[in-house]
C-alpha cells in the first residue's frame, strides 16, 4: 500500500510534488509586479519624475520602520519583502508637490508601524499601505495627491502588469475577490454612465487601468491578512468596498464634494479604509476561529 504523504509527514506543507511556480511564496509575484510598475512605469511614463530619490526614500523608510518595530517586539529577523512591497507601493502612489521627500519616508513608516501597532485579536485591520496613504491624504490634503497618470494607448504595458498581477492572486488563492470587485465596478461605471449627465461608460471604466486602480485591485482589496475568512464573505465585501466607491465618485462628479477632497483624490482606497476593517472585524467578533483569513502558502 502506498504511503501516504500526509502520514509521513513528507512532501506534505513542503511543496514537494507541486509545480515550481505552486512553491513560490505569493509575495515575490507581487513584488515583482511592483518592481515592473517601477522600472517600465518610470522608463515609458516617467512616473518617478526626474529622480529615483522618492523610491530610495521609501523604501529606505519602510525597511527602517521594519527593523525597529520587530526589534521593539523582540521579533527575530526581519520581513524585508513585505517592507519591499510597502516601500514600492508608496513611490509609485504618492505624488506631492515640487520636490518634497519627506512625505515617501512619512507614509511608508505610517504603514509599516500601523501593521505593528494597530492590531485587534492579534491582526492589523488595515492594509497597511491603504492606511499610510489615506492618512497622509488627510494630514495634507494640500501637499499631496496621487499618482493619476495614466497608461494611455500602451496596451502592452498594460496586459503585461494585469498578466502579472493575476498570476499573483491566482498563486494567492484570492482571484475571486479580484474579479468580484471588477465585475461590480464596471456594474456601477455602467450606472454612472446612465445617470450622470456627461456620463459615458468608456470614461466610467477607464481609471482601472491606471496605477492607483492596478495596485487596489491586485494587492490591497485582495490582502489576505486583512480579508475576512470565507470566500463568500470576501467577494461581499468587494461588491461592498465598490459599491462605496461609486458613492463617492458620485459625490465628486456631482460636485457634492470638493474636488480637492481626499475622497475624490482617492475613491477606492478611502472605500477600502472604510468598510474593509469594519467587516474584519465584525467577522473576528462573531468567528470563534478568529473571522479574518489566512495568509495563503
Amino acid at each position: 500500500m502506498a504511503t501516504t504523504a500526509a502520514a509521513t509527514g513528507t512532501g506534505a506543507g513542503t511543496g514537494e510534488g507541486k509545480p515550481f511556480w505552486a512553491r513560490i511564496d505569493p509575495r515575490w509575484y507581487s513584488s515583482t509586479l511592483l518592481t515592473t510598475i517601477l522600472v517600465v512605469g518610470q522608463w515609458r511614463h516617467q512616473i518617478l519624475g526626474d529622480s529615483y530619490l522618492p523610491w530610495i526614500v521609501a523604501l529606505g523608510a519602510a525597511v527602517l520602520a521594519e527593523l525597529i518595530s520587530r526589534r521593539a517586539m523582540g521579533l527575530s529577523g526581519a520581513n524585508f519583502l513585505s517592507a519591499y512591497i510597502s516601500g514600492n507601493s508608496v513611490a509609485i502612489l504618492l505624488k506631492p508637490q515640487g520636490d518634497l521627500l519627506w512625505p515617501f519616508a512619512v507614509c511608508s513608516l505610517l504603514s509599516i508601524f500601523s501593521k505593528h501597532v494597530l492590531q485587534w485579536r492579534g491582526r492589523h485591520l488595515w492594509n497597511p499601505t491603504n492606511l499610510g496613504v489615506c492618512a497622509m491624504l488627510m494630514l495634507a490634503p494640500t501637499q499631496i495627491s496621487m499618482l493619476s497618470h495614466q497608461w494611455g494607448n500602451d496596451l502592452a504595458f498594460v496586459a503585461l502588469l494585469w498578466l502579472v498581477g493575476g498570476a499573483t492572486t491566482l498563486r494567492a488563492r484570492v482571484a475571486h475577490i479580484s474579479l468580484a470587485w471588477l465585475a461590480a465596478f464596471a456594474a456601477f461605471a455602467g450606472l454612472r454612465a446612465v445617470v450622470l449627465p456627461q456620463g459615458s461608460f468608456v470614461g466610467e471604466l477607464m481609471p482601472v487601468t491606471g496605477p492607483m486602480y492596478t495596485l487596489f485591485l491586485f494587492f490591497m482589496v485582495t490582502d489576505p491578512k486583512t480579508t475576512v475568512r470565507t470566500k463568500g464573505g470576501q467577494m461581499a465585501v468587494a461588491v461592498l468596498v465598490a459599491a462605496f466607491e461609486c458613492l463617492v465618485r458620485f459625490g465628486c462628479e456631482l460636485d457634492l464634494l470638493s474636488a480637492t477632497n481626499p475622497l475624490c483624490v482617492a475613491p477606492p482606497m478611502y472605500a477600502l479604509f472604510l468598510v474593509g476593517p469594519a467587516a474584519l472585524w465584525w467577522s473576528m467578533r462573531n468567528d470563534p476561529r478568529g473571522g479574518a483569513a489566512t495568509a495563503r502558502a
